[in-house]
Formats: structure tokens, sequence, C-alpha cells
């Protein structure tokens, strides 16, 4: 009886291993369509799609096979994380849809979609600010959203911008605190 159930968990480990083996991107040929499935996966508009992101730009290791571009300037010439609202990895993942969408010639077809899930991963952003200083967060997000919506680049986020929404925010504390 031992000796059936020690020869059926070796076998059931080595074919687990050998799953693991043959699904493992490190180790096997990731297929174009494979590439454009997770990378699909990575940049919907979702927090779930966000955090599936973030967990692999964190380990990057099992994804290697597949050759992302994790290369970020973050918000380009605009502040990353302006009035110490943190829109920075938000950028980034924009970044990664960019760039990535680019290398395997489908951007067209999804820059509507990454801009969107750019928008969304800033509101997400603001929902952790409280209520007195979102507005100003929620100004900004919408200003960053317009410029990659309309240039494909938060470079075109303009100072004034950032003023208005910083005289907002300090408006907006000072009734606070009143």
């Amino acid at each position: 009886m031992l000796r059936r159930l020690t020869t059926l968990l070796v076998s059931g480990a080595v074919a687990l291993t050998t799953a693991l083996a043959v699904a493992s991107p490190a180790t096997a040929a990731v297929t174009p369509a494979q590439k454009l499935s997770v990378l699909s996966s990575w940049t919907q508009t979702s927090a779930s799609s966000y955090n599936a992101w973030n967990s692999a730009r964190q380990n990057r290791t099992p994804w290697a096979g597949y050759n992302f571009n994790w290369s970020t300037d973050y918000c380009s010439s605009s502040p990353d994380n302006p009035l110490g609202f943190r829109f920075s990895l938000s950028c980034h993942r924009h970044d990664f849809g960019y760039r990535n969408y680019k290398a395997v010639g489908h951007f067209s077809a999804n820059k509507s979609r990454l801009d969107s899930a750019f928008y969304e991963d800033l509101k997400r952003v603001c929902a952790t600010y409280n209520a007195v200083v979102r507005p100003a967060c929620l100004s900004l997000a919408w200003t960053y959203y317009q410029a990659v919506s309309i240039f494909g680049s938060a470079a075109a986020v303009q100072q004034s911008d950032i003023d208005r929404a910083a005289r907002m925010k300090a408006e907006a504390e000072r009734l606070a605190r009143a």
C-alpha cells in the first residue's frame, strides 16, 4: 500500500513538473498570440488588470520569454507626481501599453483603450486621497488623460493646468480648515 502511494505521488509530481515546464514562458517559445493575450490582459481598464501588470512589473523573471519593453519615462516631461498626487505608476503602465503595442504592430487598434485604462488608473489614484483634495486630483487626472488622448503624451500638460489644480487644492484645504 505504501509503495503504491509513493509511486502515485512521484508520478503525480513528475506530471506536474512536466506541465509547469511546458507552460512556463521562461522555458517555452512564446507565440505572438500568447504575447498579445498577456498584453491585452495587462492593459484593460480594471483594477485587477492594473494589479496583474504591477505584480508582473515587480517580478519580471517569469515573463522574460515575452520580451516585453518595461522602459518608461513615466509622465514624460509633465510631473510624475503633480502636487503630490502619485501618478508615476499609472504613467508607467501607460508607457508599457504604448511601447509594447507599437512593437507588435497593434497600437492603433488599442490606443483608445490604453488611454482609457490610464484615466481609470489615475482616478483610482485620486480615490485614495481625502474628499477635500480629491477634486484637484481628478482635475489633473482629466488633464493628463486629455493630453495622452489628443496628443499621445502627457508632455502636453501645461503648467497652467497644474497651477489651476494647485489653486483648487489650496482653496479646498483652506475651506476644510475654516
